[in-house]
This record gives structure tokens, sequence and C-alpha cells, in this order.
């Protein structure tokens, strides 16, 4: 089965900034995303729990998309434009997707 090049973008960020960022993505061409609830983790700040934290960690989702490299940079110029003044992570791993056409 053939393959083709993409970019996994995956942007871990406050709850509140969801839709924003995912406006920022709509309005740089990115036509398809996954949301998903962030349970917990560790960083800076230590670890961290959705259940009982009101603060930050109930609040922390993770957007996913895949796109094709030469989008990339567009992409990461939007999704900083919103990450830049809040919590967030952002990272971009190199896969292979199937069926092309759709990114």
């Amino acid at each position: 089965m053939q393959t083709h090049d993409a970019k996994r973008v995956e942007i871990t960020i406050e709850r509140a900034m969801q839709s924003r960022l995912t406006n920022a993505l709509q309005e740089a061409g990115v036509t398809g995303y996954t949301i998903l609830p962030v349970y917990g983790g560790s960083g800076r700040s230590g670890e961290w729990e959705r259940s009982g934290d009101v603060t930050r960690g109930s609040g922390m989702v993770q957007v996913v998309c895949m796109i094709r490299p030469e989008r990339l940079d567009e992409l990461l110029d939007a999704a900083f434009a919103v990450v830049e003044n809040h919590i967030g992570v952002v990272s971009v791993v190199d896969c292979q997707v199937l069926r092309a056409e759709r990114f």
C-alpha cells in the first residue's frame, strides 16, 4: 500500500482557548483536526491531574491534525499566535498517511 509524507501536529492547550485555536487553524486553511481531553501530566509546575484540579488540569485539551509538509509553517504561525501567551505545548512529528488527497 502506498503511503505519503505528512506532519502530525499536536497542540496541548487550556480548554478555554480551544475555540480560539481551532478558529485560527481554520483561517490558516486547516480542514481537519481532532480534539482530545487531557487527563493529567507533568511539566514545569509539577504533576497535575484533571480530577480534583479546578484550574489547569480540568481545562486542558489536545488538538491533533495531520497536514502536508508544505503547509506546516502556516499552521505553526497560526497556532503559536494563540499558544504564545497561554499554557500550551506544540509538537510536530513526521508521519505517513494513506489517501493523501484528504490532507
